[in-house]
C-alpha cells in the first residue's frame, strides 16, 4: 500500500520518506532500525559487485528484405535499444547487407550528443538514406 504525506501543497511519497532515511523499502527500514536499536554494526549499500549478465538469445525481424537480398530497417526514431540491437546484428552477421532508411538521418541520437543517425551508421559501416529506399538499392544486383 502506497502512503503519502501532505507537505504544504505537495504530497511526499513513502519512497521519498524512505530515501531520506537512506533506505529504499519499508522492510529495509524496519531491519536497519532493528539492527541499530540492537547495537549491531552494519553497512547499508556500500558494497558494489560488478557482474556480467548472461547472453540472451534475441530475434531480429527486419522491416523489409528486397529481392536482391538487401535488408532494410526503417526508423523514424532510432532509440538506444534499437541502435544497440542493430549494432549487435551487424557485428554478429558482418555479411548481412543491412541498410537503414530514416525520416531524417541528421537527427541527433540524443539531446546531449552531437552524433547523428548518419554518424552512427557510418561508425557501423551501414549505408543509409532518408525518407525512401533509393532506386540504386532496389536495382542493385
Amino acid at each position: 500500500m502506497k502512503q503519502s504525506i501532505s507537505k504544504g501543497k505537495r504530497k511526499v511519497s513513502q519512497k521519498e520518506i524512505l530515501l531520506k532515511h537512506g533506505v529504499r523499502s519499508g522492510l529495509e527500514d524496519v531491519i536497519c532500525k532493528e539492527l541499530s536499536e540492537r547495537g549491531i554494526p552494519y553497512k547499508y549499500e556500500e558494497l558494489t559487485i560488478t557482474y556480467t549478465q548472461p547472453e540472451k538469445q534475441r530475434r531480429y525481424t527486419p522491416d523489409i528484405v528486397l529481392e536482391n537480398g538487401i535488408v532494410v530497417e526503417i526508423k523514424g526514431r532510432w532509440v538506444t535499444a534499437d541502435r544497440q540491437k542493430i549494432g549487435l546484428v551487424k557485428s554478429q552477421f558482418p555479411d548481412l547487407d543491412l541498410r537503414m532508411v530514416f525520416s531524417n538521418s541528421k537527427t541527433k541520437i540524443s539531446k546531449t550528443s552531437n552524433t547523428t543517425y548518419a554518424d552512427y551508421c557510418d561508425k557501423l559501416g551501414i549505408p543509409y538514406a532518408d525518407k525512401m529506399i533509393p532506386d540504386e538499392w532496389i536495382n542493385e544486383k
